[in-house]
């Protein structure tokens, strides 16, 4: 293993059981916070997972208390002014002036390997517990499925920032449009519960099952031929396309950076003067939901 490797597996495990590859976030302490040597670990065993023709299923999950907090706005790690050995054609962004810096970062860490993982020909599916908030949401949203804990919440909070959204803007596909609306204007924790109600989460079960369950499924998506299930993900991906989700990551992508360029120019720093903390003090607690006529609230598969 070369030092690449060994760093790599600091913050991404992979592991093979039978037909299916396990990535595992592994930044528990900063609730697997994405710095961008997770972001290209992740992108190396995913790419590892596709080379094995005897892997059928990509399971992703996160180490510890929760699926991930998002793109690493303030760990020791942040490593946002590293140069990587890029996965593109795009050039390095590093010591680049003005917002051309993060229009070249982006382009290559978000939108650019989130697009290639939702077209990786193998399905793929994100185990989510606990916390998945911004860049945590782009990660579960390239899967094709979702199965959450009952404890799981979702949540993308940029608008504090003056940011329409995360890069990988899927949440007009992943969301009714109002519903939508709801999510960002509010920047509020959207329920396992209610993610279900909504479409975007395929099962909610007890915490204590989650990876059972979620093995479970993977393991009997496994027992189909390996081109039926690339022919069918990618006639699905087709067809969102045709509903003009990618031409809606390309504007929003504009949009976005734009923002962080007005950021820059009026308070000097790209996000809007706000850092982990900052954020993380913004949280407002849902409003409980609401129950069925037995008075009870249930995971829901």
């Amino acid at each position: 293993m070369n030092e690449q490797d060994s760093s790599q597996e600091q913050v991404v495990r992979y592991e093979v059981q039978g037909p299916l590859a396990l990535v595992t976030m592994q930044r528990p302490e900063y609730h697997n916070a994405q710095n961008s040597k997770m972001t290209y670990a992740l992108d190396a065993a995913f790419r590892r997972a596709c080379d094995d023709d005897a892997v059928k299923v990509i399971v992703l999950r996160g180490a510890g208390k929760h699926f991930s907090a998002g793109h690493d706005i303030g760990t020791p790690g942040r490593d946002v002014e590293q140069s990587f050995e890029r996965a593109s054609l795009w050039y390095d962004h590093v010591n680049k002036p003005g917002g051309e810096f993060l229009y070249a970062r982006e382009q290559e860490v978000y939108l650019g390997m989130c697009r290639r993982w939702r077209e990786m020909p193998k399905p793929t599916i994100a185990m989510v517990q606990g916390a998945c908030i911004a860049g945590g949401l782009m990660l579960a949203w390239v899967c094709d499925l979702i199965i959450a804990s009952d404890d799981a919440y979702f949540r993308d909070p940029v608008v504090r920032m003056g940011i329409p959204g995360v890069e990988y803007f899927a949440h007009v596909h992943e969301l009714n449009p109002r519903i939508a609306k709801e999510f960002l204007f509010l920047g509020e924790r959207m329920s396992a519960e209610r993610a279900w109600q909504m479409g975007m989460v395929n099962k909610v079960v007890p915490r204590d099952v989650l990876e059972d369950v979620t093995l479970d499924v993977a393991r009997r998506i496994a027992e189909m031929p390996r081109l039926g299930l690339q022919l069918a993900k990618q006639a699905v991906n087709n067809a969102e396309d045709l509903m003009g989700k990618r031409a809606t990551m390309d504007m929003v992508f504009g949009l976005h950076h734009f923002a962080h360029a007005h950021n820059e120019l009026v308070s000097g720093d790209r996000l809007g003067g706000y850092d982990a903390r900052s954020m993380a003090s913004s949280q407002r607690e849902p409003a409980p939901l609401p129950s069925d006529d037995s008075g009870q609230t249930g995971a829901r598969a």
